[in-house]
């Protein structure tokens, strides 16, 4: 059993979508160890994608994690972090595969509802940063 972090990100907070994608997670067999909504200050999301500083759509991003409230998630597993990722879909919903979050739910490239570790190292980073060990069942 492993461990990822899944954040549903304000584009589908927003539209009210949150339970539809849980449930597609659920069925997919993740056990949801740990939950949260909550409102990232721009200074938290320029934290928690402080690996992306240096690239062009960082303040975008940020902005845009930062606007409305979002859903943070860690789920476990046999191999979470590919497993969240196959279900994720590609970045661009254009390109997702049929019953990928992205394809059902994304809007565009950057408003794609779904945020996912790379990483099973990263995974623990992203869950550390939303969760303290009394959070996480």
């Amino acid at each position: 059993m492993s461990r990822t972090f899944a954040m549903i990100k304000p584009d589908a907070v927003e539209r009210a979508i949150s339970g539809k994608i849980i449930a597609k997670i659920e069925e997919a067999g993740f056990n949801i160890v740990a939950m949260k909504k909550v409102q990232l200050s721009l200074a938290d999301a320029q934290a928690f994608y402080a690996v992306h500083k240096e690239r062009p759509f960082f303040g975008e991003l940020t902005e845009f994690m930062s606007r409305s409230p979002i859903i943070a998630l860690a789920m476990e597993k046999p191999d979470a972090v590919a497993a969240w990722r196959k279900l994720m879909g590609a970045t661009n919903p254009a390109e997702a595969e049929p019953g990928t979050i992205r394809k059902e739910f994304a809007l565009s490239i950057g408003e794609n509802a779904v945020h996912g570790s790379d990483s099973d190292e990263n995974a623990a980073i992203e869950i550390s940063f939303f969760f303290n060990h009394f959070e996480q069942v």
